[in-house]
C-alpha cells in the first residue's frame, strides 16, 4: 500500500472522528486530520534535523526540526509518535515520547491538521529512512535558531509553527535557544 492509500481520521475544529478517508484525497481535498511532531535531541541537547525527500507528499525538500507524521486511523496521538520518531530515525526501542501540548495548525490555503508535540532524547545512533530523509545532522539550539532565523534553509511551515510554540511555552521570544 502506497502513502497516499493509508486511510485516516478526518476530525473537526475539536479534534472530534466525523470520518475516515484516503490520506491522497484527504491531502488533495484540505480534510482536517492528525498529526504528531517530535523533537528529538541527544544526550547533549542538539535536536535532530532533517531535509525531507523530494517524493514526500507533503512539504517535499524542505527541512524539519521535528520527527513525525499522521496519525493512523484509530491509534492515538502517543502510539504514532512513537511509531514515527522510532521509523524515522530508524531506530527501536526508543522511550516513549514525553508529549508536550497540542494545537491547531491552519495555514488558511486548505492544510490544516491537530498537532501534537513531544520531546524524546535518543543516545543511540540513528539510521533514518532513505525514503523519508535526504540528509540530517544534530544541531545545538543557537545554531538551529539561526538557521531558522537566517532563511537559508526553508523550513516546513507546520515545523516553524511547533517550534514557535514550543519556544513561546519555554519563555523564549525570538529565535533564542529553546535550553
Amino acid at each position: 500500500m502506497s502513502a497516499a492509500d493509508e486511510i485516516l481520521d478526518v476530525v473537526d475544529e475539536n479534534d472530534h472522528v466525523v470520518g475516515r478517508a484516503r490520506r491522497g484525497d484527504v491531502y488533495a481535498r484540505g480534510l482536517r486530520h492528525r498529526c504528531v511532531f517530535v523533537l528529538a535531541r541527544d544526550p547533549e541537547g542538539r535536536a535532530f534535523v532533517h531535509r525531507r525527500t523530494a517524493t514526500k507528499l507533503v512539504f517535499p525538500g524542505l527541512y524539519d526540526m521535528f520527527v513525525g507524521g499522521v496519525v493512523g486511523t484509530g491509534e492515538s496521538y502517543d502510539d504514532a509518535a512513537l511509531r514515527e520518531a522510532e521509523e524515522e530515525l530508524g531506530v527501536s526501542g526508543l522511550p516513549r515520547p514525553e508529549y508536550l501540548f497540542k494545537f491547531l495548525y491552519d495555514d488558511g490555503g486548505g492544510r490544516t491538521w491537530w498537532s501534537a508535540v513531544y520531546e524524546v532524547e535518543w543516545a543511540g545512533a540513528v539510521a533514518p529512512q532513505v525514503e523519508e530523509v535526504a540528509w540530517h545532522g544534530f544541531l545545538g539550539e543557537e545554531e538551529l535558531a539561526g538557521r531558522v532565523r537566517g532563511g537559508e534553509w526553508e523550513f516546513v511551515p507546520d515545523g516553524l509553527a511547533a517550534y514557535a510554540r514550543l519556544r513561546a511555552r519555554r519563555g523564549f521570544s525570538g529565535p533564542a535557544p529553546m535550553r
